[in-house]
């Protein structure tokens, strides 16, 4: 029980749902899979429910009655390829539901016969029974359709116990015939015989048993070792009571007369339809197609595929001619590397001609070939060059349907081509045509197909293909979509793999009619140009084939693998005039509202205030310690006109000593000298003071500012970058009112340097963050440096000459 188990990890188990008619319920069906498992014993833990179980490839060659009895629901059992040597249909007794058993490829020799009433498909084939196996308990299954046999004796006796069942095929796979009763076969009562022979076999007997058996009839393994030759004779070649018309012979191996005579035999045969795959012929030829009797026959089709030839010595006209003047409806030779064919001088009846797969030149067309009734010729894959020569062959045709497909084909502007008006279908697909491809073609054509060529555009003087429906261009060098102007009824187009980047807007101008439109795997280009085409997908309904996987962008790298449907281009970018529209909307909108902000809360003097605190603070952060050793003993000193006291007492002080009352401050009539003028105490106080305010008024001009112009002058400490000295300018000062012996005060009102105090009182809170900015500094340091340093004296001399001056400018 182990090792079962063990072994059984192998086997796979899959659950289908099938669904029948609406009424009907859903069925499901498990499927157990343990083939190639190298099982010797059938598993003992199946599940119950299984309904197919494949036992194929294993080591098993006995079966037990308990090993399928658990499984009611069994329906297919495949035992196939296996070492079984007997079976005993009763183990199967209690699976009323199956009704496909598959014994084939073991080594049987004894069947122990049980009616299954349910079965349907019984295959035996390719075991090592004496004798078929057949008995009264297999003729009473008469729900039996398909029936594969074997055996190394088949007797009449052995069919005769099933010959009333209606059987749809019947497969004898045989791995020896040692003994065969002539007219067994014709006891059976089936649609479709199968015969496999072993080697070296004689099957002329088998075939023409076989074909007084069954409608289709197909033989496997034909060679030339089998006993041939008694039977040459006309007279043994005329078979009566023939029932087969598609007759079907696979890996046959023959000599070219022993060919020929199977061919001459079911020529006067009831086969309608003659299939030969896997053929070799060669050797000496005696006979040809003028020792071929063509007459009394009902034969419409031959086919030859995958033809072999062995070295032997025959003049290529006997094997070709051999069919052309065959004259039935249908005749395909492919696969059978043949260099050229040959067609009877008078007109011939095949409506279907297929020689694809073989190697074919243009020399074919070189000589007349009268063929009025041909419909469809099939040329795929040859070594044809010139389009223009299969165009005057074509034109002697009724044909309808033509297939040039993987040739050599090319074709040059002063070709002329002679098409038939009945040909509506054609392939030229992987040739070698250029864009002059579309002045060789037939007028009336409907389906066109030039997938995989060198075309790179289509031509605009080119005849108008009013009936074209379908064409395919597909794996060409296209850099866009063509126009329908000469296709007005194109429906279908296929474009895929080309080089097409952004598919024109004239092609759904004038494409009206298309309905489906492949146009995947190009390299697009995903800009404004294509926003066109993606929009076009939303509204067509399906009409893309392969969206949205195979539309995807090239270009540009930073879209590259992106989805068409993933794209986003907006209106306002890809169209001008309304991106220009909307820039002057949104200009107009901020001047407009620049305007009214100017006009009700003087942005202009908000702006200026900020940009003042913006350098302001710029220059403070840039201060230096070298700035701070100079000898002081104030933060800040103030300088204002008398008229001006009450502002600078109740509204300048408390605010620059709101953040930090340390800050210290110099007054000029709080720190005067009794035995010194004015204008040398408003001296001594600016050199000892770290920062200077001046608060200018009309009246501070009047009276004050004589005191400080030439002083300002003869120390420089007015320049563009100095932050020494601010001015507040608490009312307006017009300029002419400044007198002309001010200059420097002049200059500054006119580059507006000042702090101008907002009459405005919520302007105010700006105002002061302003102020603030510009004198701060490092309070700690500059206050150490006030208390350990010392007053120095200014050399009396020069503070004698700045007085002089000073006084001699106030007079």
């Amino acid at each position: 029980m182990k090792q079962i188990r063990s072994i059984y990890v192998f086997c796979s188990i899959v659950t289908s749902v099938h669904s029948g008619a609406s009424k009907l319920p859903e069925e499901t069906e498990l499927t157990t899979n343990c083939s190639n498992a190298s099982l010797r014993k059938v598993p003992e833990d199946l599940t119950p429910t299984t309904t197919v179980l494949d036992l194929s490839y294993n080591l098993l060659f006995q079966l037990q009655r308990s090993d399928f009895h658990s499984l009611s629901k069994l329906k297919v059992l495949i035992l196939c390829h296996n070492r079984i040597q007997e079976l005993d249909i009763k183990t199967f007794e209690f699976n009323k539901e199956l009704s496909y058993l598959d014994v084939s490829y073991n080594r049987l020799k004894s069947v122990t016969w049980f009616s299954l009433a349910g079965l349907r498909h019984l295959d035996l084939s390719f075991n090592d029974f004496d004798t078929v196996p057949t008995c009264e308990e297999t003729g009473n299954m008469s729900h039996l359709e398909i029936l594969g046999l074997s055996g190394a004796k088949i007797q009449k006796s052995d069919f005769q116990k099933i010959a009333h069942l209606h059987l749809n095929t019947v497969f004898l796979g045989l791995r020896t015939l040692s003994h065969y009763e002539e007219g067994s076969l014709p006891i059976l009562n089936t649609t479709k015989l199968h015969i496999v022979l072993p080697m070296n076999t004689n099957f002329w007997v088998l075939l023409r048993d076989g074909m007084k058996t069954s409608k289709i009839l197909e033989i496997t393994n034909i060679d030339g070792k089998s006993q041939f030759a008694s039977y040459e004779t006309q007279q043994n070649l005329i078979l009566e009571n023939a029932k087969t018309s598609i007759l079907l012979l696979n890996k046959v191996d023959l000599l070219w007369d022993d060919l020929l005579l199977i061919f001459q035999f079911v020529w006067h045969t009831s086969v309608e339809y003659f299939q030969i795959q896997h053929v070799t012929f060669g050797g000496k030829v005696y006979l040809d197609h003028n020792s071929f009797d063509y007459s009394n026959t009902v034969m419409r089709t031959i086919k030859l595929e995958n033809v072999h030839f062995r070295i032997f010595n025959i003049p290529q006209e006997r094997v070709y001619l051999l069919f052309t003047k065959m004259d039935i409806e249908n005749l395909t030779i492919s696969d059978a590397q043949m260099p050229h064919m040959l067609f009877p001088i008078y007109p011939t009846r095949f409506q279907y001609l297929n020689f694809a797969n073989n190697i074919l030149t243009d020399d074919v067309f070189k000589t007349s070939i009268q063929l009025p009734h041909l419909k469809t010729l099939i040329l795929k894959d040859n070594k044809l060059e010139t389009l223009s020569l299969v165009s005057c062959f074509a034109g002697n045709t009724s044909l309808r349907h033509l297939d040039l497909s993987e040739n050599l084909l090319q074709h040059e502007n002063d070709e002329n081509c002679l098409w038939p008006e009945t040909l509506i279908t054609m392939n030229l697909s992987s040739n070698k045509f250029a864009d002059s491809v579309f002045r060789c073609l037939p007028r009336n054509i409907q389906i066109l197909d030039l997938n995989n060529n060198k075309i790179q555009t289509v031509p605009k003087d080119i005849i108008h293909l009013t009936s074209l429906r379908e064409l395919n261009l597909a794996f060409n060098f296209l850099t866009d979509l063509p126009g329908c102007s000469h296709f007005r009824r194109l429906s279908v187009l296929n474009v895929e793999m080309n080089l097409i980047l952004s598919p024109s807007l004239e092609f759904f101008q004038s494409c009206q009619e298309v309905k489906t439109l492949n146009v995947g795997r190009n390299p697009f280009r995903c800009t404004c140009e294509l926003r066109d085409f993606i929009q076009l997908e939303k509204y067509s309904e399906g009409m893309m084939v392969g969206w949205s996987d195979s539309y995807i962008c090239e270009y540009p790298l930073n879209l590259k693998g992106t989805q068409l449907k993933d794209v986003r281009l907006p209106e306002i970018s890809c169209n001008a005039a309304l991106l220009i529209v909307t820039i002057v909307v949104i200009m107009l909108v901020l001047g407009t509202a620049v305007a009214f902000c100017c006009l009700h809360f003087d942005l202009p003097w908000y702006l200026r205030m900020l940009g003042q605190w913006t350098q302001t603070w710029h220059r403070v952060r840039k201060t230096s310690q070298e700035q701070l050793k100079r000898n002081i003993q104030f933060h800040v000193f103030i300088s204002y006109s008398e008229h001006d006291s009450a502002w600078v007492k109740y509204e300048l002080i408390p605010n620059i000593e709101k953040e930090d009352s340390s800050v210290l401050i110099c007054l000029h009539e709080g720190n005067s000298d009794p035995g010194k003028s004015i204008t040398e105490d408003t001296i001594n106080c600016i050199e000892k003071s770290y920062k200077c305010i001046f608060v200018l008024s009309p009246n501070f001009v009047q009276t004050e500012w004589c005191h400080y112009e030439r002083y300002f002058a003869h120390h420089n400490l007015f320049r563009e970058s100095s932050d020494y000295i601010m001015l507040i300018l608490l009312e307006p000062i017009p300029l002419y009112c400044i007198p002309p012996r001010y200059p420097k005060l002049k200059t500054l009102m006119e580059k507006k340097a000042y702090l101008e105090w907002p009459k405005d009182r919520r302007k105010c809170g700006l105002f002061w963050a302003n102020l603030r900015a510009a004198i701060r500094v490092n309070l700690l340091k500059t206050r150490e440096m006030c208390e350990l340093q010392t007053f120095t004296e200014l050399n009396e001399e020069s503070r004698g000459s700045a007085i002089s001056l000073i006084r001699t400018d106030c007079l």
